[in-house]
């Protein structure tokens, strides 16, 4: 029997690993890999990982001024360290996240999206091989614009609209994270109720973007994130890639459960969706989004959850640099 991670592979769907950890990175064989704050410090944490941090430290050593430069330059060091490792296992992208402090700010976005550039560049990785990931907030998708015409891939996360999603795809931007697992919990604690995989509230919202993309055209990938259950990633198989865990990727090895495709490009370009335009019109933005309670709720939540991780990353690497 065929593995339901296999059959999802199968449907069209490029299955990415969303960890830091290399040795589960190996196992499921996925094409690219994802990581975030969050997902660096759980790694950092670990002893095997170890030589990633003395890396860090030295470099923080000889490239900062004060003991928070260099605590910053460390940091954009080790999530480097961590990309170059992860590439040397899988065959395509990874994912490096610009610090979510600087969601609100265009240019600062910008200018932290180059500076990982270089140092990818500075140990022999090409650009190609790397997406900066920012949150989707408007000036997140406005540096996205700019870096796209740099030629710099980028992935839009924390996305739980379909404002963002549309803005994005104006934006150009390589790909896009709609989070599934998020926008479930929230609807779970407002309701009070469960929800079935086919009528989970993330799963829709990702299905609502894919057939959006595929109808109007678009070129910007649907890597649907962050799933709760097996359920919410089965439902979308078809879908362009999904990011999936660690635990999740083990259950869909050993399952063999029939995986059949749910989302195709030919049945989204037969459906009566309409056209609409953000990425020039920030109040129109603003407000479309604002609409959306659950989405303005998770973004900001999502935010302060990776500054926060940010912010213990960083406190780890003081520690060390101050010794």
């Amino acid at each position: 029997m065929v593995s339901s991670l296999d059959q999802l592979k199968a449907a069209g769907t490029t299955v990415v690993c969303d960890s830091g950890d290399f040795a589960t990175i190996e196992k499921y064989k996925p094409q690219d890999a994802t990581t975030n704050p969050s997902l660096i410090l759980a790694a950092a944490k670990k002893p095997e990982y170890a030589k990633l941090i003395d890396v860090a430290i030295d470099y923080g050593k000889s490239h900062g001024g004060s003991i928070d430069d260099q605590v910053e330059a460390a940091l954009d060091r080790l999530l480097v360290e961590f990309g170059k490792e992860i590439l040397k296992i899988v065959p395509g992208k990874v994912s490096t996240e610009v610090d979510a402090r600087f969601s609100f700010d265009k240019q600062a976005s910008i200018n932290k999206a180059l500076h990982i550039i270089d140092l990818y560049k500075s140990v022999g990785i090409p650009k190609e091989r790397i997406l900066i990931k920012i949150a989707s907030t408007w000036e997140g998708i406005q540096a996205a614009k700019e870096l796209q015409q740099k030629g710099i891939n980028c992935n839009l996360t924390l996305m739980f609209s379909l404002p963002q999603a549309i803005a994005a795809a104006e934006a150009g931007a390589f790909l896009i994270s709609p989070f599934v697992g998020r926008i479930l919990d929230w609807y779970k604690s407002a309701t009070k109720k469960d929800y079935p995989a086919t009528e989970d509230p993330g799963v829709k919202s990702v299905q609502a973007i894919f057939n959006y993309y595929k109808k109007h055209g678009y070129n910007t990938i649907v890597m649907g994130a962050s799933f709760r259950n097996t359920g919410e990633i089965t439902e979308l198989a078809g879908c362009d890639y999904l990011t999936i865990s660690p635990n999740l990727l083990e259950d869909l090895y050993n399952s063999e459960a029939e995986v059949p495709k749910k989302l195709s490009s030919e049945d989204a370009a037969s459906l009566d969706i309409t056209k609409l335009s953000y990425i020039d019109d920030e109040a129109e933005f603003r407000f479309a989004f604002n609409e959306d309670q659950m989405a303005t709720e998770k973004l900001s939540d999502g935010i302060r959850k990776f500054a926060a991780d940010a912010v213990t990353l960083k406190g780890i690497l003081n520690e060390k640099l101050s010794a």
